[in-house]
């Protein structure tokens, strides 16, 4: 989808193409919301968009978007997640019942923290509904928090499209860096874990 299709798009359905496409893209990225929100930012200055519409829209749209992932979640519970585990894929991934455990006390200790900060962080946006949805963190409270937390992440774009103007797609590339150091980390942290444990097994 080129910039192209998003001002045909927004064009056409203003506020509400906004909110579906940061859904969609919370959901099952087909193009990274810096690039909605930053190109929306800078339409606002040569259209009838204006700043805080385009704020409260995306916002509503990333959190209908996270409250779908909150739900599959909901659905995938501790219990069914034991029992695909405990399988052929739980040995391959080097998982049981213990980690599982680990994980969930972790979630209910740090779950608001892990919320709010999680929607400021690329890639884990996303993906940190589902364990709030699995440990059914309260729903109302996982609205506020990623009501609050979305909502000072899509300032950001939107403030940065609108005030560089046609410039726009240069804060792309700090954006894009941003990512990639974070799915750096967190392969790291993923690989360091893998580690740890195939030497505790050892």
């Amino acid at each position: 989808m080129n910039t192209t299709v998003l001002t045909e798009l927004i064009n056409q359905y203003g506020y509400l193409a906004i909110a579906l496409l940061i859904a969609l893209e919370n959901i099952f990225p087909p193009i990274p919301s810096e690039v909605i929100l930053t190109f929306a930012g800078f339409l606002t200055l040569n259209s009838e968009l204006h700043i805080l519409g385009v704020i409260v829209a995306s916002t509503i749209g990333a959190v209908l978007g996270a409250l779908i992932l909150y739900l599959a979640g909901h659905l995938l519970s501790a219990e069914r997640l034991k029992k695909i585990l405990s399988g052929k894929v739980g040995q391959l991934l080097h998982f049981n019942d213990k980690d599982i455990a680990k994980s969930i006390s972790f979630f209910k200790k740090h779950g608001s923290k892990a919320i709010f900060f999680g929607r400021l962080v690329p890639v884990i946006r996303s993906l940190i509904s589902i364990p709030a949805g699995m440990t059914h963190f309260d729903c109302k409270k996982f609205i506020i928090l990623s009501s609050l937390g979305t909502a000072i992440w899509n300032t950001i774009l939107i403030c940065s499209g609108h005030y560089l103007g046609a410039s726009w797609e240069k804060i792309l590339t700090v954006f894009d860096s941003f990512t990639t150091i974070i799915v750096i980390l967190l392969g790291l942290t993923i690989i360091g874990y893998y580690f740890i444990k195939l030497r505790k097994a050892k």
